[in-house]
């Protein structure tokens, strides 16, 4: 045995670095936080019940910069300095660990489920990683506000928004703490927010794409800087307030924290997405809102702060980073993965695989990685001499899920397809139209006799569908054989001369289909084209003698339609039938364009409704991944919807006549 001398002394190691000082924990922000992914998850969950539930991203701007900040200054007022690489590697360990297990996982997920998920993936995660989300998707003309062409990680924006902001925070703080004052520290702060809000409005004054004013960090970075404007101008009076506020404190800082969330629930149920209210004030008085609720909640003692840290609330708060993370690929996976009959399950089975997943992600990686650091976390992971049965079963499980995805990932960055098959679909349509308008100029200039039909007189056609009868005014031409004079009637098989056809993206989808229907049909198609750009151009086809002997009009998917709309193409197409094909997709104003399109060819002569949504709901594999635009066996139902129409137009009650020319 060695004398106590002779013993070999152990190298001494250094005294782990002093943390960073902490905030005094804010009370009622960990409610709030609940609140504010709440109204996130109801809005995407269960879009008809809060449209502007969208506003909770907003609720954590503001919260975010407000503790941020507030962490910033207490930092300095303790210590006299803020270490930017001890700030920034707490905030790589809070984001880093959570995220990178959504990605690798919903990945995962979207390679087994297959469809247009992975459209677009490499750019995705690139952006989520670097956190410029918000900038990929505006670089790449993403639509925030449609919910047929999603990207699997488009709610990684708002994290690319705050993450941006925790770089320049900072710096900005270490400018601001040399000024002596509280206002004079805030009032830069508030400068730059109130700047980011007015631009918010100047860009939808002039007309901006509304995806690049909801994602842009220029015009929707107010509630950050104006949150901690306030942390800025409140941070040293906190550590002076008492504790018992006193009873008329406690009143006005309660009605305060109710009038804000009471604005924020009102302003949720009723502003629309993507409108010109919501930019102009309606996320301003949101973010006004929330200002309120988070200075009147975090005051020392006051009740309502108490009461929005119930033990669910706070549950829910704590796990509210992983719950925005993991909603919106779930949401996409569960849809893409069930059918159609089963919708009604995506919702509660998106909800209850989010809870899990957070949960589990909250309780064994977020934890550890926030209270050891990533290395000791992983070293506390690997090594077995200090698992418990717990840690060995948590440890496998852990290696297994990164075992199975990260090479699953690998796989879905390869396999990517770079197109969606809506974009296919249209593209197939536009290649069919170049080709017709190729052929029509290869006709013109051999010198053939066209066969457009230009020139047709709007008298050809019968006088009982003039665009002023109604149904039920017994007005009919001498020539109808269709009348309810005539004992017989010939019908007339149309022919692609005698139709014209304006659309949108979803005709233009369908357009080999009604080629192949009607052969020499003339179709007008765009992509996002509206009824009211429809009657523009079916406007300048009457004045210039293109319009055929019936004009058919598929337009309504890309926004309301105006009864004066359909006024101008009735006028527009004089004698001649109409046909309107109504919409099919999952978009607000769907159901009021189809209801209103049935409606005035009810009360119109010689204007039908071709039923496109009534024939292609429900049937496999007719649509695109967006569920709007058709495969070629959409296409089909689409032109048997018009083929139905056709039919329709020549019933007795019509009364269009059969006097039409023939070619």
């Amino acid at each position: 045995m060695r004398a106590p001398s002779q013993r070999r002394k152990l190298p001494m190691t250094p005294p782990p670095p002093t943390p960073a000082p902490r905030p005094a924990r804010f009370g009622g922000l960990d409610g709030l936080r609940a609140v504010a992914v709440g109204l996130v998850l109801c809005y995407h969950l269960f879009p008809a019940l809060l449209p502007g539930g969208f506003l909770g991203v907003d609720v954590f701007f503001v919260m975010s910069g407000f503790l941020i900040t507030s962490l910033l200054l207490r930092e300095y007022e303790l210590d006299g300095r803020i270490r930017l690489g001890v700030f920034w590697r707490r905030r790589a360990r809070r984001l880093l660990p959570a995220l990178g297990l959504v990605l690798l996982v919903s990945t995962s997920l979207a390679l087994a489920v297959g469809g247009d998920l992975l459209v677009g993936i490499k750019q995705q995660i690139a952006g989520a990683v670097f956190f410029v989300s918000n900038w990929v998707f505006i670089a790449n003309g993403a639509d925030y506000f449609a919910r047929d062409t999603p990207e699997l990680f488009r709610n990684m924006w708002s994290l690319a928004i705050e993450e941006q902001f925790y770089i320049v925070l900072p710096l900005l703080v270490l400018l601001l703490v040399r000024l002596r004052s509280r206002a004079a520290r805030a009032i830069p702060l508030a400068v730059l927010g109130l700047a980011s809000a007015a631009l918010m409005v100047a860009l939808s004054l002039l007309g901006a794409d509304p995806t690049r004013i909801y994602f842009g960090s220029d015009s929707h970075t107010f509630g950050l800087l104006l949150g901690a404007a306030m942390a800025a101008a409140l941070q040293r009076s906190r550590s002076s307030m008492a504790a018992d506020p006193g009873a008329l404190r406690q009143l006005v800082w309660s009605t305060v924290a109710v009038v804000g969330l009471g604005a924020l629930v009102w302003l949720a149920l009723t502003l629309a997405e993507g409108s010109p209210a919501s930019f102009r004030w309606g996320f301003q008085l949101a973010t006004v809102a929330s200002l309120l609720v988070v200075w009147a909640v975090t005051r020392p003692g006051v009740w309502i702060g108490r009461a929005l840290d119930m033990a669910p609330l706070r549950w829910v708060g704590e796990r509210s980073y992983g719950i925005y993370l993991w909603h919106w690929p779930l949401l996409l996976i569960c849809a893409a993965a069930l059918n159609a009959d089963l919708d009604w399950l995506v919702a509660p089975l998106t909800l209850a695989a989010t809870i899990l997943a957070a949960a589990l992600s909250y309780r064994f990686v977020e934890q550890p990685v926030r209270r050891f650091g990533l290395r000791r976390a992983l070293r506390l992971l690997v090594r077995p001499s200090d698992h418990t049965s717990r840690r060995r079963f948590v440890a496998v499980s852990l290696g297994v899920v990164l075992a199975a995805t990260v090479p699953l990932t690998v796989v879905a960055l390869v396999r990517a397809p770079q197109q969606s098959s809506a974009e296919a679909a249209i593209a197939r349509g536009q290649e069919a139209l170049e080709r017709s308008h190729q052929l029509a100029e290869a006709t013109v200039a051999s010198g053939a006799e066209g066969t457009s039909g230009k020139g047709d007189s709007p008298d050809s056609a019968s006088a009982g569908a003039d665009g002023a009868a109604t149904k039920g005014s017994g007005s009919q031409g001498s020539g109808a054989v269709g009348s309810s004079n005539s004992a017989e009637t010939t019908r007339i098989a149309f022919e692609g001369g005698d139709l014209v056809a304006v659309g949108d993206s979803v005709m233009l989808a369908s357009l080999p289909e009604l080629e192949a229907a009607y052969p020499g049909i003339s179709v007008d198609a765009a992509v996002s084209r509206s009824m009211g750009a429809g009657t523009e151009i079916v406007a300048e086809l009457a004045s210039q003698g293109e319009l055929r002997s019936v004009l058919v009009v598929g337009l309504g998917t890309n926004g309301p339609v105006q009864p004066e709309d359909l006024d101008t193409i009735h006028r527009a197409a004089g004698t001649r039938p109409l046909v309107l094909v109504n919409a099919h997709a999952d978009r607000d104003w769907i159901p009021g364009v189809n209801e209103l399109l049935a409606s005035y060819a009810e009360a119109h002569r010689g204007v039908v409704v071709a039923d496109w949504t009534g024939a292609v709901t429900g049937v496999p594999d007719a649509l695109a991944g967006d569920d709007i635009h058709p495969n070629p066996s959409g296409g089909e139902i689409y032109a048997a919807a018009v083929q139905r129409a056709l039919d329709k137009l020549q019933s007795p009650s019509e009364a269009i006549g059969f006097a039409l020319p023939r070619r």
